[in-house]
């Protein structure tokens, strides 16, 4: 005749749910890690897009002294692709012996979203121009 001790019921039903508990808070781990992957990968891309677009506003600038360089230009665009753009110029005069060199330097700024949220992004890029 085979003997159980009392005690011994039931011990499989704790365990159970303890590796239950157990997985579940990896998986909870797993879902707020992959969350924050993908938030940083958004971020870094916004990040990417705002550079391209002062790169953009720089551009913007140079090929407008090119065309024209008596003054700095004025009247930037606005936007671009979402972007908030600046595009800013300040224009020196150099004499070199007999030859008059003027120097346009160019800052373009490029930003989206509401400054201090975690959505805000903002990059700037300059460039001197020798005419």
């Amino acid at each position: 005749m085979k003997m159980t001790s009392r005690h011994q019921h039931g011990f499989a039903a704790i365990a159970a749910i303890f590796l239950v508990v157990i997985l579940a808070a990896l998986g909870g781990f797993m879902v707020t890690f992959s969350n924050a992957q993908q938030l940083t990968s958004a971020q870094d891309l916004q990040g990417s897009r705002a550079y391209w677009a002062a790169r953009a506003g720089l551009g913007w600038g140079v090929a407008q002294v090119t065309a024209s360089p008596a003054n700095c230009p004025t009247g930037a665009p606005a936007s671009v692709e979402g972007f908030v753009l600046t595009v800013t110029c300040s224009r020196s005069t150099y004499v070199d012996g007999v030859d008059t060199i003027v120097v346009y330097r160019f800052e373009s700024k490029a930003s989206a979203g509401a400054s201090g949220s975690g959505t805000y992004v903002e990059r700037s890029v300059s460039a001197a121009v020798e005419m």
